[in-house]
């Protein structure tokens, strides 16, 4: 979601601040800004639309400094308007980024306004610039006045603010939503996602919930949420930035789709060993944590949700275990009932989804005997908070869409699949069929992609539709589902999945000539069902597009058009039946002109409510 980038140096930081913003683009925004202190000051430019709008204003008016923050806004409340945008200023003295939502906003900003405040924007974040100013009447130095303001606060936060009579100083809060500290020689820096900051430092400090920090160019000072002083680790980061150049494809989309099968060789490359899982892959202790689990209750959002949905199928028919699903923002408001000996896992690309962050929270709580994330980035807060991880390994993942992301999610559940089986006393063979199709399932992602054209051409048909239907069964609805989510997210079509059992429940009354039908049909114990519920389809006169196991016995005709997939061990057809989804919903985006890898209102990691 938004992002934020600060510096303090003794170079001027405009250049650093404004490519620390580019290389956050990829998590949607709709306005950017830029604040520094100079010797005139404290001067700030702010911008609606692209990061190179606000890069080709700074350059025509060299707004620069030694110190500096700068931010890109996905609107919550506010439109998307120049007053809206981030950094907002109090008496042109402090200034403030944000990321998050002040939930107490209303009540702070009737109380500033007694206090003869004016607010400028419609923005929850204006409250604590104005906040911070009101208590540096009082409080010794910015960092104290800071730490009053924070205590006022409800929501969620992770800001950065700076006064222009401490011009070598920022001072930085982290509720519920990340900042990371980077630590350079007489320069440090401070950034929503380390990806920002990379071409400046390797070093990185990563606050905890309720942290504030001071931040100067020669010394970070750490506070814990009661004012005490305390040590964070530093890491060293080899995280490479793989988003400087899309090389031969049109989009980031595109090229991490046909990074998928690299993808899966990343990810299970050490993890299998013959006809056995590493188990040690979700960590060192994990044989022992992952004993005598008899359920498993997934939380996650979006395409991680459906990733957790294929694997209550695996769960409860190869391991023998017990499995609920459900959205992290709707676990997070119920009452709900902790079975014994339960795992939690909860599934994020980033690690930072804040529904899914706040339900792992929350469920440490309840009494769950241990907690499992499975994740793309190693120095997440849900991999930091959780007792054990599984990490995919997918490398950046820089389309708003995920693609890479989920299919690694899969072979990740799938393994944990396979270690609960053992700790259950599954037979073997079902440990070993697992580990020899996930061997397989980088060639066969090759294989499915050389059918790009046939799906690019396929495409061509959905120009002037504005409705789709997808259906599946078994483990295959949750795939019909994400092949749903990916073609309105990038080409704003409107598209449901149900479960293709479904359809003589309602969904049938959609059917026509209009209302394109894709159906994901591998060749498993569900196909003749599946093969009933295309008739009911073509009975109705509607045109569908088949996704079909080439063992299967679909023919092509004037209502029906089959693709033919390679054949692979029902156990993986979920990860190989979701490329050709993928590339649908790309080519068919790129037709309607869509912006597909920043599609409108959408952002790539979700890190407020």
């Amino acid at each position: 979601m938004c992002g934020i980038v600060g510096a303090t140096a003794e170079r001027r930081v405009a250049d650093i601040l404004l490519e620390g913003l580019r290389r956050l683009e990829y998590r949607g925004y709709d306005s950017a800004g830029i604040a520094v202190i100079n010797d005139q000051g404290l001067q700030e430019l702010r911008r609606v639309g692209k990061v190179k709008a606000l890069a080709d204003a700074q350059e025509a008016t060299n707004v620069n400094g030694h110190t500096g923050i700068a931010h890109t806004r996905w609107a919550t409340h506010g439109k998307v308007t120049e007053a809206n945008a981030h950094p907002h200023l109090s008496s042109d003295t402090v200034a403030v980024v944000h990321n998050g939502i002040i939930e107490n906003h209303e009540s702070l900003r009737k109380q500033l306004q007694d206090l003869g405040y004016t607010f400028q924007s419609e923005t929850d974040t204006e409250v604590i610039c104005h906040l911070v100013h009101h208590e540096l009447k009082t409080a010794p130095n910015l960092l104290a006045a800071v730490q009053a303001s924070v205590q006022q606060l409800e929501g969620a936060y992770g800001t950065v603010i700076m006064d222009k009579r401490e011009p070598e100083r920022l001072v930085v809060a982290r509720s519920g939503s990340p900042l990371v500290i980077g630590l350079g020689i007489g320069e440090n820096f401070v950034a929503s996602d380390q990806l920002a900051l990379l071409p400046v430092t390797r070093e990185f400090m990563y606050l905890e919930e309720g942290d504030v920090a001071s931040v100067t160019r020669e010394q970070v000072d750490v506070y814990d949420v009661n004012g005490h002083s305390v040590q964070r680790e530093v890491h060293t980061s080899d995280l490479q930035y793989d988003a400087g150049g899309k090389g031969e494809y049109r989009h980031f989309m595109l090229k991490e789709i046909f990074e998928q099968p690299i993808a899966m060789r990343n990810t299970l490359e050490g993890r299998i060993d013959g006809e056995r899982i590493a188990i040690d892959a979700f960590g060192n202790n994990a044989e022992e944590v992952l004993k005598d689990i008899k359920h498993v209750q997934i939380i996650a959002c979006g395409t991680s949700y459906h990733a957790g949905m294929v694997a209550r199928y695996w769960l409860e028919q190869y391991a023998g275990v017990s499995c609920n699903v459900e959205i992290a923002s709707e676990f997070r408001y119920r009452s709900s009932y902790v079975f014994p000996n339960s795992l939690i896992v909860t599934i994020s690309q980033s690690g930072e989804t804040a529904d899914t962050l706040a339900a792992l929270r929350l469920a440490k709580t309840l009494g769950y005997k241990a907690s499992l994330t499975i994740c793309n980035v190693a120095s997440s807060s849900m991999v930091r908070e959780s007792d054990l991880a599984f990490l995919t390994n997918a490398g950046a993942e820089i389309g708003v869409a995920s693609t890479k992301a989920f299919t690694t999610q899969l072979a990740g559940l799938l393994m944990l699949v396979a270690a609960l089986g053992r700790s259950n006393g599954v037979d073997a063979r079902v440990e070993a069929r697992i580990a020899h199709a996930l061997a397989s399932l980088p060639n066969k992602l090759e294989e499915a992609l050389t059918i790009t054209e046939e799906i690019e051409a396929l495409a061509e048909e959905f120009a002037d539709k504005e409705n789709s239907l997808f259906l599946g069964r078994g483990d295959q609805y949750p795939i019909a589902m994400e092949g749903a989510l990916k073609l309105k997210e990038v080409s704003y079509i409107h598209a449901e999945a149900y479960a293709a059992g479904e359809l003589k429940h309602g969904p049938l009354a959609l059917i026509d000539a209009d209302m394109p039908v894709i159906v994901v049909a591998p060749n498993n114990e569900l196909l003749e069902k599946l093969k009933s519920n295309v008739e009911e389809v073509r009975a109705r006169g509607g045109i569908m597009y088949v996704f079909a196991d080439r063992d299967v016995e679909f023919e092509s005709d004037e209502s029906m058009r089959v693709i033919n997939i390679a054949h692979v061990d029902e156990l993986i057809a979920p990860i190989l039946y979701t490329l050709p989804l993928q590339l649908l919903s790309y080519y068919v985006a790129i037709i309607k002109g869509t912006d597909v890898d920043q599609p409108r209102n959408l952002a790539k990691s979700v890190t407020v409510e």
